[in-house]
């Protein structure tokens, strides 16, 4: 009996199916790919990273959410068209994150270090920034980028 009854509740179930693949779409879908380079305020080496750019409105929502991986050398950039106050959580998100808050000239106002996964508690930039970019957890740190170094990207005007 159950083998009559399951097929027609599945096919009446299929459109709200339907329907959450498009709200959570898979980890492994990209955004727009590009490049972003950092370029440190002391002199010291510049870093340049493969990023996916986040420019809708449901790519930014998403972000990083449900992604087992990060590697080094990757980013996203959550860009905006003007400065305000960001706050990003870490929601749905499976590895641990470095948050950089970058001002419209391309000053790095300040990073959020390792924010941990499956947090909803609010990290804010503190200040008004133009992009917050995310990189595995503990690049900041292993690379030596600080608050004060230059990120180069289009929508900066100081770069």
């Amino acid at each position: 009996m159950a083998l009559f009854i399951f097929p027609p509740l599945f096919v009446a179930a299929w459109p709200f199916v339907n329907a959450l693949i498009d709200v959570v779409p898979p980890a492994s879908a990209k955004m727009r790919q590009d490049t972003l380079k950092i370029v440190s305020a002391s002199g010291g080496p510049e870093h340049s990273f493969a990023i996916e750019v986040a420019t809708s409105e449901k790519e930014k929502a998403l972000g990083l959410m449900f992604r087992t991986e990060l590697s080094d050398g990757q980013g996203m950039l959550f860009p905006y068209t003007a400065e305000r106050v960001m706050q990003m959580w870490m929601h749905n998100t499976y590895i641990a994150l470095d948050m950089v808050f970058i001002r419209a000239d391309g000053t790095i106002a300040r990073i959020e270090e390792r924010a941990e996964p499956l947090s909803d508690r609010v990290i804010s930039s503190d200040s008004p920034v133009l992009a917050v970019l995310e990189l595995p957890g503990g690049a900041a740190a292993r690379l030596g980028i600080k608050a004060g170094d230059k990120v180069r990207y289009p929508i900066f005007s100081g770069t």
